[in-house]
């Protein structure tokens, strides 16, 4: 079964670079600049940030479902990115973390979730897609716990 691993989009994002320290806390949200590398996973490009490297860290809404799992978290975004959208390719980024992958059913409820190195990321998401009431999948970093990706069956 093919699958899609989309990053987010970034035109919602586009007028953040812009904004100073103050507006930014407004919108829990902050500047921050990579001082390592693989720390620093931008969520549109599904690509780690350089040392050096400027970012916003925000709290986003990854999981807007009317249900019990609606839920945000902190992610890193990078400017000038362009959206992560490929079929069957697992970036570099997931394929070298530990990582937590739910499986949600039309309606936002989770359906089943596992724990599996980027390495065995596709045996995962075929065994979640296996479940018909598995609609989409949510990758995050299973560690700090941050929302990654978006799987859908491609």
């Amino acid at each position: 079964m093919s699958f899609r691993i989309t990053g987010l989009p970034a035109e919602p994002f586009a007028d953040l670079f812009s904004l100073p320290d103050e507006a930014l806390a407004e919108r829990l949200a902050m500047h921050v600049v990579a001082d390592s590398a693989h720390g620093y996973p931008c969520r549109i490009s599904l690509t780690d940030a350089e040392p050096g490297q400027a970012l916003i860290l925000l709290n986003y809404e990854h999981q807007s479902a009317n249900s019990p799992f609606r839920s945000r978290y902190a992610i890193y975004i990078r400017e000038g990115e362009q959206q992560y959208d490929e079929v069957d390719l697992v970036p570099d980024q997931l394929r070298r973390r530990l990582l937590s992958v739910r499986g949600f059913d039309e309606h936002g409820m989770l359906r089943d979730a596992d724990v599996a190195e980027g390495t065995a990321l596709e045996s995962l998401i075929q065994r979640l897609f296996e479940n018909d009431k598995v609609a989409y999948l949510h990758i995050h970093m299973a560690r700090p716990g941050c929302y990654a990706a978006r799987v859908d069956r491609a």
